[in-house]
């Protein structure tokens, strides 16, 4: 390994970058026009900065396409410095002076990665190379088993070097990675026969066995919590996270000290219980509306994006018409110029033939003008409808926790009723409240519209605590919304249940 005192560190700056891309560019007349036009970094497929004397990597954040990096035999301590690298396939950083794998999170593609012969002591921080096949770790101070083991959950792995490592010293070695790493096919740049595989897996079945147990205990509660923790993203997408059960409640009286004092007086546990499973109710109605309504801006999205890939495609299938009729038209003249190798006789045969070309091009940037409007018209239409949903949400949230709407006023009188809203609304016609997004022929293009029904809700009524009958007759179509009603009802008994415990004295 070299040492800083042995060589002068040079910097990774962008002289040695253009110097690097130049010399290993095209040698023919294309690469000496590239070297006069310049070559851009973002275009660069490959980069070899080998014996350089490099102490720290830097500047590549420009190399975005870059597929294959070498930085063999210089100084660097640190992996760093390749964060945009994403496209990066294969890394050699052998022969520095490297202690600890780091830096390589963003490296996704990355199929071939060679540390030979650097400081390292651990095999880790490798997790984001899901597409790893050939790992080179010889000649480093890894000496603990366990690293091994690390190794298996890359599963496309097929190469591994570690000779010259205090491990690669254990007796059984190259038993422990043929069964531990089963899929293995070169270890230490020879290939494993299957007699070593046989007895490797002899050797360690029991071992092995285990680990794979725990294995499929660990897979199966990371896709648990993988599942979970979608449903909660669709919940929250559906803003009704955590309403789905008692949590609610829960955390409104989880520091309540007052509540929990009341809670040990004559009868008020029952109250207290009678009470949360009504609020759960409530909360559980509010949930599966919720859900319902994320299903439909879903549908909304879906029908909108169909829509203006739909308006897209169908300007590109008529700009396409109009170009074949131009060619079709104009055949000839296109073949005689595209023929053309003078320039003075070329420009003389396009502007003659400049108005037709004129005329095409205004036809083409008609069309993108008329694909713009429709556009934009579609997505107004849409944010509108959009907002109507979400207002429509909120208002029968509202109808179902009327303490959203509003909190209990005091006193008798203001407390002698509950103001519910009885909302199920009635969306007049057979469409709907549904985006419709029809096609008119109009002036020889199509254009996009939207349906939009008006929606008309039912007037507020007053529902007296304690009394489970209205006092006002409703029609049949109204029975579900007294169910509602009476739903959010107790919350109002309970409240005022333990005003009239407040007023007799200290508990």
């Amino acid at each position: 390994m070299k040492r800083l005192c042995d060589v002068e560190p040079r910097v990774m700056d962008d002289e040695m970058l253009k110097l690097a891309v130049g010399e290993q560019g095209p040698r023919d007349e294309a690469g000496q026009l590239a070297k006069q036009e310049g070559i851009l970094f973002k275009d660069v497929l490959s980069l070899q900065l080998d014996f350089q004397n490099i102490l720290r990597i830097d500047n590549l954040w420009q190399f975005e396409n870059l597929r294959k990096l070498q930085l063999d035999n210089n100084i660097i301590e640190k992996i760093e410095g390749l964060e945009n690298l994403t496209h990066l396939v294969w890394l050699d950083l052998s022969f520095n002076n490297i202690e600890a794998i780091e830096g390589l999170d963003t490296l996704v593609n990355l199929e071939d990665l060679s540390l030979f012969n650097n400081r390292i002591s651990k095999i880790d921080s490798l997790d984001a190379l899901v597409k790893l096949q050939v790992l080179s770790l010889g000649n480093n101070q890894i000496g603990n088993m366990t690293n091994i083991i690390y190794l298996r959950r890359f599963k496309d792995l097929r190469t591994l070097s570690l000779s010259g490592n205090p491990v690669a010293e254990a007796e059984d070695y190259r038993t422990f990675i043929c069964a531990y790493l089963p899929d293995l096919v070169y270890l230490d740049f020879q290939r494993i026969d299957d007699h070593m595989k046989e007895l490797a897996e002899m050797k360690h079945q029991c071992s092995v066995d285990e680990l794979k147990h725990q294995e499929s205990l660990m897979q199966a509660q990371l896709e648990e919590e993988q599942a979970r923790w979608e449903e909660l993203e669709g919940h929250k997408a559906a803003f009704v996270e955590h309403l789905n059960g008692p949590f609610l409640f829960d955390s409104m009286y989880a520091e309540d000290v007052e509540g929990s004092q009341l809670s040990h007086l004559p009868g008020v546990g029952e109250l207290v219980q009678t009470y949360k499973d009504k609020f759960v109710v409530i909360c559980l109605n509010i949930f599966k509306f919720g859900m319902k309504q994320q299903e439909k801006r879903k549908a909304e999205l879906d029908t909108f994006m169909g829509c203006v890939q739909e308006a897209i495609q169908e300007k590109q299938e008529q700009g396409k018409h109009e170009i074949a009729k131009f060619e079709e038209k104009h055949l000839l003249t296109l073949s005689s110029i595209r023929d053309e190798s003078e320039l003075t006789n070329f420009e003389i045969k396009m502007a003659e033939h400049s108005e037709n070309i004129t005329e095409l091009v205004n036809v083409l940037m008609t069309l993108e003008m008329q694909l713009v409007e429709q556009l934009e018209e579609t997505i107004n239409m849409f944010e509108r409808n959009i907002i109507d949903l979400v207002g429509l949400f909120v208002e029968n949230v509202q109808s179902l926790y009327p303490f959203l709407d509003g909190p209990l006023r005091g006193g008798a009188a203001g407390r002698g009723a509950l103001r519910a809203r009885t909302t199920a609304p009635r969306l007049q016609g057979a469409g709907g409240r549904r985006l419709h997004f029809k096609q008119k022929a109009q002036r020889g293009t199509a254009s996009l519209q939207l349906s939009r029904m008006q929606l008309s809700g039912v007037p507020y009524r007053w529902l007296p605590v304690g009394s489970h009958a209205c006092p006002l007759p409703l029609p049949p179509r109204k029975k579900a919304h007294l169910q509602r009603m009476e739903i959010c009802q107790p919350l109002g008994m309970f409240e005022e249940y333990l005003l009239t415990l407040s007023t007799k004295g200290p508990y």
